[in-house]
């Protein structure tokens, strides 16, 4: 949750106590926002009241650790939806063809663990491992409600070689939803995940920076763990 939240989640968490009869302290306030930061508002409202819905545990007031342990298994549950999409394009459509997913975060874990094309070398034998590293990378991004920068598309074998030979790239297959696929495409982006700068590029303007003060006759205080 972001800062401009708190409000909002103070008032269910002040209806939430008023429901069992109990007064919301402020120190109980900060134990439930630092719990409850990490997760999206809307993902934290929706398991407290499936908690307070639940036969066997809703009379009783939530703890935090009820409504994380709650948290963390709709992400385990939409994690094992994200890889049973995966799973199942590699083994109908193959890594040959680009394509498109309906979840940006498949993309963004993909090229994390080395793209569409490498995902299709992996043997059988690899495959439960390759699919609990994707099911962590997923939770973690669920978790923290967090949709990094991710590629359009995964490209392919195809795609691949054509660009390197100058022929003409196929448009990508959209898989799962086509309307959500192609969202997901329109907002990617090409920016690398990892911004790599040589270290003469970044000293550079570091350097004509001091030279431009030493002219000017201006004197850098020294940095106080220089002492």
């Amino acid at each position: 949750m972001m800062a401009n939240d708190a409000q909002r989640f103070n008032a269910l968490m002040s209806d939430v106590y008023a429901f069992h009869r109990q007064d919301f302290s402020e120190f109980a306030g900060r134990i439930w926002w630092n719990a409850m930061r990490p997760f999206d508002f809307e993902a934290v409202a929706d398991a407290i009241n499936r908690h307070l819905v639940n036969p066997d545990s809703g009379q009783y007031l939530p703890k935090p650790a009820d409504v994380v342990k709650m948290l963390q298994g709709s992400t385990q549950d939409a994690a094992l939806v994200a890889w049973a999409k995966v799973d199942r394009g590699v083994r109908t459509v193959g890594t040959y063809r680009s394509v498109v997913f309906d979840d940006p975060l498949i993309h963004r874990v993909l090229t994390e663990m080395g793209g569409w094309i490498e995902l299709g070398r992996k043997t059988e034998e690899e495959w439960p491992f390759v699919r609990n590293e994707f099911v962590n990378r997923y939770r973690g991004y669920r978790m923290r409600s967090e949709t990094p920068d991710y590629p359009p598309h995964l490209i392919g074998m195809a795609e691949a070689q054509n660009a390197k030979s100058g022929f003409q790239v196929e448009a990508p297959l959209l898989l799962g939803n086509p309307e959500a696929a192609a969202k997901v495409m329109r907002q990617g982006s090409n920016a690398p995940l990892l911004t790599v700068t040589p270290m003469n590029q970044y000293q550079a303007p570091r350097l004509a920076d001091e030279s431009t003060d030493a002219k000017a006759g201006v004197q850098k205080l020294p940095r106080a763990d220089s002492f």
